[in-house]
């Protein structure tokens, strides 16, 4: 059976079969965007498609023998429900003119819309808010290297700015007290003077 008798097959039962195509393109169109985007899409009783990751491996050619490195890849992966592998097994029969190969889902869990989108656009907010986190951490870091290079080198410039104060302040106070021993003597050598003014004017 393929895409047109699936349509036809379920044509009577949607009222046509330009409904029966848009449902039929809908459903597969949701199912592949949602497993693209790495999210499982389950339907109970009939199976699960997933995304599956292959890591790089070694295979060889069927023609040649030749041994080939495949690279890294993913692929689409369907797995059956039980119910789906009764039947086809045999365990279980199908009754005449049913749909019981796919449970009918509970009333009040198809009121939320596609869940199939909401999961996906779910995975995609995850997928930013982990990117923004990494951001955001790796800003963290690099400016608590500037932040400590800065502190380095202002303790640096503080510490060379102390040691020419303080010399400053020591050769200038050893200035200040050069004169001051030097003051003593003038004195004296004016008071002598004087002194032998006076003994001259007598």
């Amino acid at each position: 059976m393929n895409k047109a008798q699936l349509v036809e097959a379920i044509a009577d039962k949607l009222g046509g079969r330009l409904q029966a195509a848009e449902a039929v393109d809908a459903v597969l169109d949701a199912i592949v965007r949602a497993t693209v985007g790495g999210d499982r899409v389950s339907v109970t009783g009939f199976g699960s498609f997933e995304k599956v990751d292959r890591p790089a491996r070694y295979a060889r050619n069927p023609q040649t023998g030749e041994r080939v490195r495949v690279k890294k890849t993913s692929v689409p992966r369907f797995r059956a429900g039980q119910g789906f592998k009764d039947l086809v097994s045999g365990s279980k029969k199908l009754p005449k003119g049913g749909e019981v190969a796919v449970k009918k889902a509970p009333k009040g869990s198809l009121s939320g819309g596609a869940s199939t989108r909401t999961t996906a656009k779910a995975a995609a907010k995850k997928a930013t808010a982990k990117k923004a986190a990494t951001a955001k951490t790796a800003a963290k870091k690099t400016t608590a290297k500037k932040t400590t290079a800065a502190k380095k080198s202002t303790a640096k410039k503080t510490t060379a700015t102390a040691k020419k104060a303080t010399a400053k302040k020591a050769t200038g106070t050893a200035k200040k007290t050069a004169p001051a021993k030097k003051a003593p003597a003038r004195k004296a050598a004016s008071r002598t003077t004087a002194k032998k003014a006076a003994s001259r004017t007598k």
